[in-house]
């Protein structure tokens, strides 16, 4: 009677754990592809993912969730992967009666965790707040400013900031007017504690289509070396480059890859391979479906389809991508309803 008594427990407790956490039928049974949370959740939408590894066994993901985006109850939420499960979400931050956006996690090289988030009604109107953790994002310090009386929306803006050779942080920035999208880069040489940004990357807005380029993504091909994509309203994923860590871009100019005006990210692996995942579509806000992985193995000049994620009709977009031991993970918003996580290995075919 004992063994069955915990037959039996075990399988109420993972039909719970199916039933909080969908997975989906991988296309090969070598990748994780499931669902962070199912139909019961504490929000009507969610969307702008992000991730960290905190330890060999364990994610954290963060997104915003609440009535709509830009809705006055939008905060920013949380859920860990601890052994291949999810915990339940929960409410990370809210510090007012304004929305909440665009959270970015980042682990530091001393292991600690920072969370940024933007808060205003619109993105003209961003402040942007930070916390960090310890021990994994069990605990968080209290949410503050990042700069403190900026009237411009700081640090990082969808992808996470990555710690140059030197040591700097750079965090991918970009500024959102009503008429005018540009990007910039906020550097740190002391850990976080100051930032001081760049000017605008230098962008042609007289010869662009549409308002300009938001959301870059940041990787350091070798010392001071640092190169960047963006998203943008032109139709193609367009790049800047940098050769003094940072400080000064290049022009910005519109690359072979499409680009529906949605977000995009990209991961450097330890053998310099680059992994793009983005909506390989055309077109100021075209279709968010399919969401694909594109790899390039020099430093961005050609880039490979390599599997699809999501295929069918709907809405999979804002991607983030760190790398791992044996690839990449990968989390995304699936149809504004559920935050969707992948886990595989990126092997050259």
């Amino acid at each position: 009677m004992t063994l069955l008594l915990i037959v039996v427990a075990a399988i109420i407790a993972a039909t719970a754990i199916y039933i909080n956490q969908t997975t989906l039928a991988p296309r090969d049974t070598k990748y994780v592809h499931e669902h962070i949370f199912g139909d019961a959740r504490p929000f009507q939408q969610c969307h702008a993912s992000s991730l960290v590894q905190v330890s060999d066994d364990t994610f954290l993901a963060v997104w915003f969730g609440g009535t709509r985006e830009g809705h006055q109850d939008v905060a920013i939420w949380g859920a860990e992967r601890h052994r291949g499960n999810w915990s339940a979400p929960h409410e990370l931050s809210k510090v007012s009666d304004s929305p909440h956006w665009n959270p970015v996690l980042f682990k530091a090289p001393s292991g600690r965790v920072h969370l940024f988030f933007k808060v205003g009604d619109s993105p003209r109107e961003w402040q942007t707040w930070t916390m960090s953790s310890s021990d994994g994002g069990d605990t968080w310090t209290e949410p503050r400013e990042l700069v403190v009386g900026e009237p411009l929306s700081r640090g990082p803006v969808k992808n996470k900031p990555i710690v140059l050779s030197d040591g700097t942080w750079l965090a991918p920035a970009s500024i959102e007017r009503k008429d005018r999208w540009d990007v910039f880069v906020d550097r740190s040489e002391d850990r976080g504690l100051t930032w001081e940004s760049t000017d605008l990357i230098p962008l042609d807005h007289s010869d662009f289509e549409g308002k300009g380029v938001i959301q870059p993504t940041l990787w350091e091909s070798k010392p001071g070396h640092v190169h960047m994509l963006m998203r943008s309203t032109c139709g193609y994923v367009c790049r800047s480059d940098s050769t003094d860590y940072g400080r000064t871009w290049s022009p910005i100019n519109k690359t072979d890859l499409p680009n529906n005006n949605s977000g995009l990210d990209v991961a450097k692996l330890e053998d310099g391979t680059l992994v793009l995942v983005y909506n390989p579509v055309s077109g100021d806000w075209a279709a968010r479906t399919p969401l694909s992985i594109a790899v390039s193995f020099d430093n961005g000049g050609t880039w490979t389809h390599y599997l699809d994620i999501e295929t069918g009709p709907g809405e999979y977009s804002y991607p983030s991508v760190i790398p791992t031991s044996e690839g990449v993970a990968i989390t995304y918003t699936w149809e504004r309803e559920r935050i969707a996580f992948w886990i595989g290995p990126i092997e050259r075919k």
